[in-house]
């Protein structure tokens, strides 16, 4: 990413200026004629109530609402080839299912190379930076050539999937997993990884740690300014409580977020309780992978005793509504984690779409569905779970809120959109969330520096192009 050049000056019509309280819980809203400093890539003076007649010459103007950086907490970027084509069919049927779906995203991972990689995570950031994300936690478990074979550098796709986040103008977190075993037997015995899973296994939770110590990272988990490495335990079904020690180990190192995949199909609770004699959730507790560094994505198939262990250990979630439909997973309880203490987030998952307003809302509306009552959570929450949470469950606690000493990360949206006109008066905010998408993106500054200005990508020229391109030579 670029540097700074430089302090900086935007004036924002209306700018959401809700910060974190001492106690945890978010204060403030939508304030008027907001004048934003920057000094380098931080923040370094907020005032609302500055006319616009008194403006420091240079101050960019921002008309319409303007946010914090948007935080995509969960990413598969090589899913994005899969936009489309494994689509239902518009019938229910044996052969569409979730397990179907994974089967095809296999053979995507066995025809990439790290050229093919780079171009096509390059272009995926790029779609999500003009969505108005600025960050991206990236779960990345594709780590060796076909059959398993190590590439020179045993962390080459991992630094170019970082490359290619610079290169689009996002901060990343790259969640770096360990991925074991293609499952568990009855009896609690790891079943081989084959085929494309070859590609995504160390050998044992040693070897990964091994192989991710290999990346240089400072104490605090840092390998570049723009980059971060978390871990991750890809689920249960992947790495068994004996290796996970091994994972918690290098993670409590590096102060770095720990994120695993948590209960997203029945089958997988099923097999685990089959296997250990408890949920998901209850083995990661036992293994002490539950806490405030930790996030559970998905989180859909929960007991009462779930949502307890994960609230009470204020793990985070990170939900991801719209893939959660697409691949018919089920309706997580978010309303009931987040009474019990866990913070939501939200990501795009698997790319069926990348759009965090569209993710916020469906947090709302798939709620609706299941409980036939609106009004589960406040615009305020919502922008919250975009924001601050998922930044905060990245690692990055100092991102997301619009205040002195944050990264300068801003998404402006207008407010006379075909979507937004007319309805934005009263409640900006509100009309957002309950009709806004990532077209009425705008304006995107990630750090300091212009990402995004006027719908336009100022670093990669033809974002559809490229994702055309990439996306056909993966496809082949």
């Amino acid at each position: 990413m670029r540097a700074p050049a430089g302090p900086r000056r935007w004036h924002a019509e209306l700018a959401w200026l809700a910060r974190t309280a001492p106690d945890g819980s978010m204060a403030g809203g939508v304030a008027h004629d907001v004048l934003i400093e920057a000094d380098g890539a931080r923040f370094a003076k907020v005032a609302p109530g500055t006319p616009a007649a008194r403006l420091p010459p240079g101050t960019v103007r921002l008309p319409g609402l303007t946010l914090p950086g948007l935080a995509n907490a969960h990413s598969h970027a090589f899913h994005r080839a899969l936009r489309g084509g494994a689509a239902a069919s518009g019938r229910p049927s044996g052969d569409n299912t979730f397990w179907t779906w994974r089967d095809r995203m296999y053979a995507v991972a066995e025809r990439l190379d790290p050229g093919r990689y780079f171009t096509l995570a390059r272009a995926v950031y790029a779609e999500m930076a003009l969505a108005g994300v600025t960050c991206v936690g990236e779960f990345h478990y594709l780590h060796h050539g076909p059959g398993g074979t190590k590439y020179s550098d045993p962390n080459e796709p991992g630094r170019l999937l970082i490359a290619a986040a610079a290169a689009a103008g996002l901060r990343i977190t790259l969640l770096d997993a360990c991925y074991l075993a293609a499952g568990f037997s009855p009896a609690g015995e790891a079943v081989p990884l084959a085929g494309a899973q070859l590609r995504f296994g160390d050998g044992s939770a040693a070897g990964w740690a091994e192989r991710v110590s290999e990346f240089g990272c400072d104490a605090l988990g840092m390998v570049a300014p723009h980059a971060r490495l978390g871990a991750a335990i890809h689920s249960v079904r992947a790495v068994g409580p004996d290796q996970m020690p091994e994972v918690l180990a290098w993670a409590h190192a590096h102060a770095a977020p720990l994120h695993a995949h948590l209960s997203e199909q029945p089958l997988e609770n099923a097999e685990c309780r089959a296997a250990f004699g408890a949920t998901p959730a209850e083995v990661l507790y036992e293994a002490g992978a539950l806490g405030p560094r930790s996030t559970a994505v998905h989180a859909t198939h929960l007991t009462a005793r779930d949502i307890e262990l994960l609230g009470g250990s204020r793990t985070a979630v990170c939900m991801c509504p719209l893939t959660e439909a697409d691949l018919a997973d089920g309706v997580g309880p978010a309303p009931a984690l987040a009474a019990a203490g866990s913070p939501l987030a939200l990501g795009s998952d698997g790319h069926s779409v990348i759009d965090l307003i569209e993710e916020a809302r469906w947090l709302e509306l798939s709620q609706r569905l299941v409980s036939r009552v609106r009004g589960h959570f406040a615009p305020a929450d919502l922008a919250v779970a975009a924001t601050v949470s998922g930044h905060a469950c990245l690692g990055w606690p100092d991102a997301g809120e619009i205040v002195p000493g944050a990264y300068a990360d801003l998404v402006t949206v207008p407010l006379d959109s075909p979507r937004l006109a007319g309805g934005a008066a009263g409640d900006p905010l509100a009309a957002l969330f309950a009709a806004g998408t990532a077209a009425d993106v705008r304006h995107v500054v990630a750090g300091g520096v212009d990402v995004v200005r006027d719908g336009h990508h100022l670093l990669v020229d033809n974002v559809p192009g490229e994702l055309g391109a990439a996306i056909a030579a993966v496809l082949g």
